[in-house]
């Protein structure tokens, strides 16, 4: 169905975003879209062409008078900074303005300091503009996914506000979410059609991201997704790290295989799960069946589209294996009639593909492009 002229005077964040999110490509069908006159229309688009956001050029010859043009959002009119920190290593990147990732490299995992962990962050992102040859005044924005729940409205982690810092070096808004919540967002771009999407991580610790009606879920405190420390049944009284017993993290998480396993860590587990180790194998799925047994509960309650699958130890087959076998059992045959379990597709590479589509959503919105200088 065609859409309705607005009912108020669209501004130039309006107009940016039918021209970025809905494809509109020429003056006159923003025109006709929005109800602005000729006049109006061609002052937003001078601007946000200024602003380098937008490029408009010649489309087709010519039949007469002015040749045809058409409008397109510039992607490389800025870049983003995206780190995406996990407790055992981190990774640091440049997105251009469609979240595109431009250039990426190691940096230090969250470790126990916000104090130091922030300043090297903050080097190891200058470090990285400089070696990929990225003017650093054409950063737009900042974004950040760390371990652990966290106090989003004030943009805190650890109970350090890691906006200052951020704004102070590059001139910058910054924004921080949680890791997982950032993978999912990541996942999400990576699902294009799907707006009920939860991924799970099974690393060092477990947790969940979701997505519902197209939108990431943080909680009245941003403390969803912890399933992780749901517990399961016939735990044995495990103690968990959280002070609970028998988590689903201390029975199928890390700490808790690496007990059982010949491997000194976590890439030594999953290379003997990909080498088909039947004891690492059985090991690994009887843990997929454990994480199982929260996903299916989780999938009765939020009926998912999609469960995707992310982490150290969903390499290969026998974990993503063990938790389908559970949760196609468990829940309910209208909540699994066509959900579908599936790995990553983006690997390593969701959180900071999701630091970049955090950003950007707040950074081009009409709101935020309307109130920024021009």
């Amino acid at each position: 169905m065609p859409r309705r002229p607005s009912t108020r005077p669209s501004t130039s964040g309006d107009v940016l975003r039918l021209i970025r999110e809905d494809g509109v490509a020429t003056r006159a069908d923003l025109g006709r879209i929005t109800g602005l006159s000729r006049p109006a229309v061609a002052a937003r688009v001078t601007e946000l062409v200024a602003r380098g956001l937008v490029t408009e050029r010649a489309d087709g010859p010519s039949t007469g008078g002015r040749p045809p043009a058409r409008l397109a959002f510039n992607a490389g009119g800025g870049a983003v900074l995206v780190a995406n920190l996990g407790q055992s290593r981190g990774q640091v990147a440049v997105s251009d303005l469609a979240g595109t990732l431009l250039a990426h490299a190691d940096a230090p995992p969250a470790g126990a300091s916000t104090g130091r962990t922030l300043p090297r962050l903050l080097d190891r992102w200058a470090e990285l503009l400089e070696s990929a040859g990225i003017d650093p005044g054409t950063v737009r924005g900042a974004g950040l996914g760390v371990p652990n729940a966290v106090e989003h409205a004030p943009g805190r982690w650890d109970g350090v506000e890691i906006g200052p810092p951020i704004t102070a070096r590059f001139g910058v808004p910054a924004y921080l979410d949680n890791e997982v919540n950032a993978a999912a967002l990541g996942e999400h771009q990576a699902h294009p059609g799907v707006d009920d999407l939860m991924f799970v991580k099974v690393s060092t610790g477990i947790g969940a991201g979701l997505i519902a009606g197209g939108r990431i879920q943080r909680g009245a405190l941003g403390a969803a997704g912890e399933i992780g420390h749901v517990p399961v049944r016939d735990g044995g009284g495990t103690p968990c790290r959280c002070g609970n017993l028998d988590c689903v993290e201390a029975i199928a998480g890390s700490a808790a295989l690496l007990a059982r396993s010949p491997a000194d860590d976590l890439p030594g587990l999953a290379a003997l799960t990909r080498a088909g180790d039947a004891a690492t194998v059985a090991l690994v799925r009887d843990a997929g069946r454990r994480i199982g047994e929260v996903v299916a509960t989780a999938v009765n309650l939020l009926n998912p589209a999609v469960v995707v699958l992310g982490g150290d130890l969903t390499a290969g087959e026998p974990l993503i294996a063990g938790v389908r076998e559970v949760v196609y059992r468990r829940s309910t045959a209208l909540a699994t009639r066509s959900l579908r379990i599936e790995p990553s597709r983006l690997g390593e590479s969701a959180g900071l593909t999701g630091c970049a589509a955090m950003v950007l959503d707040q950074i081009l919105a009409p709101e935020a492009i309307d109130a920024s200088p021009i």
